[in-house]
């Protein structure tokens, strides 16, 4: 399974939904630290609302397959600039939480998301578990197998380690 790494506003549902994909109950906690297992990386939302600790996400994300920008669906702001998987050497996802909030703006939530650069769009919903098995089949995806030559090759190349090569005529 791909180890997922979680960035966004405090109180945007990280924790929640890592005790969703793990199938726990969910019981609020308010995440201090970073929080790392085996399959998911938990950020404290100050990380990405503060440019004073926003270098702790950089750190944190090599250690991850993948990165998702996580935002509730009622969101007052963005915190996430455009072509954000600019600055990122992982895939980047977008995971839209508390889609059943009366506040709910999943369209503007979506296009902050695709603005930022998001390869995929994931709607869940942490108490009903909607979209969360979606979300977990996505990262139960196996990453292809990668040998150093073809790293080598699309590093000189100029394109991510996760894209296919481009085909020649």
């Amino acid at each position: 399974m791909k180890k997922i790494f979680l960035m966004g506003r405090s109180e945007a549902g990280k924790t929640s939904l890592t005790q969703a994909l793990r199938g726990e109950e969910l019981h609020y906690v308010k995440t201090q630290f970073t929080m790392s297992d085996p399959d998911a990386i938990d950020t404290p939302g100050e990380y990405s609302e503060s440019k004073y600790f926003s270098l702790g996400l950089a750190c944190f994300s090599f250690e991850a397959d993948v990165v998702a920008v996580v935002q509730a669906a009622d969101e007052p702001y963005n915190l996430f600039g455009a072509c954000l998987h600019t600055f990122i050497e992982r895939p980047l996802i977008g995971i839209i939480t508390k889609t059943d909030s009366p506040y709910a703006n999943v369209p503007m939530i979506r296009s902050w998301m695709e603005n930022a650069g998001c390869e995929r769009i994931f709607e869940v919903n942490n108490v009903t578990r909607e979209g969360i098995e979606e979300l977990l089949s996505y990262l139960k995806e196996d990453l292809p197998p990668l040998s150093f030559e073809e790293a080598k090759m699309k590093q000189d190349l100029g394109i991510r380690e996760w894209d296919p090569l481009p085909l020649h005529p």
